[in-house]
């Protein structure tokens, strides 16, 4: 049972989040704050295995909370839950020691699959979010090039999914950019993921970065 503590300053979100990870079998909401304050007090005490943040709190925001819980508690783990996207905001809260950093206009099946994610100390981050953390994706001119450094060989349409994936792409704008159904863009990014031996999207793009893609 992964147990977890809601960290935001609005009741309607923290109260959204509590039905949505109530309808699991494998999380329990241990507790709620509102300020940054609160939610390191609340983490001392209730021990939970993923703190799910807010950024924009009154007093201590969530990079200062951040850095505060991966002193007094590490072994809880934060993931982001936010409104901002922009890289100075992401960079500062991974930099405090936020595992994964997720945007508010996320799906219900996406918040609980990042708080899985998190409990496991993988790195579930927003594509859009990944993409202004891998500039070096945005210089590749031909998809279809070989990598620059060695690694497992793809099939030249997975070369190109994953370049696009490396970008910040979602499915949908994948099989848009590429004229292909949506269903066979999941097929290809299973098979890259399997291939690289990842488990999500920003290892992958990481690698695709590291790999010359």
């Amino acid at each position: 049972m992964v147990r977890v503590l809601i960290v935001d300053d609005h009741a309607l979100v923290r109260g959204g989040l509590r039905a949505v990870l109530d309808t699991t079998d494998d999380c329990e909401v241990v507790g709620e704050a509102a300020t940054g304050e609160d939610a390191v007090d609340q983490a001392l005490a209730l021990r939970p295995d993923v703190v799910v943040m807010d950024l924009s709190m009154p007093g201590a925001g969530g990079v200062v909370a951040t850095a505060s819980l991966r002193v007094g508690l590490p072994s809880a783990r934060v993931l982001v839950l936010t409104t901002f996207a922009d890289d100075a905001r992401v960079r500062a809260a991974l930099a405090a020691g936020a595992t994964g950093y997720l945007l508010k206009d996320a799906t219900p099946d996406d918040v609980v699959r990042a708080v899985r994610a998190t409990a496991r100390d993988e790195v579930p981050i927003d594509p859009r979010v990944a993409r202004s953390l891998l500039p070096a994706a945005e210089a590749v001119s031909d998809p279809q090039a070989a990598p620059a450094t060695s690694g497992p060989v793809l099939p030249p349409r997975e070369r190109e999914v994953l370049v696009r994936l490396a970008r910040g792409l979602s499915n949908r704008q994948i099989a848009s950019e590429l004229g292909i159904a949506e269903r066979t863009v999941k097929v290809h990014v299973g098979s890259v993921f399997r291939r690289l031996q990842v488990a999500d999207r920003t290892t992958a793009a990481l690698w695709a970065r590291d790999h010359g893609y």
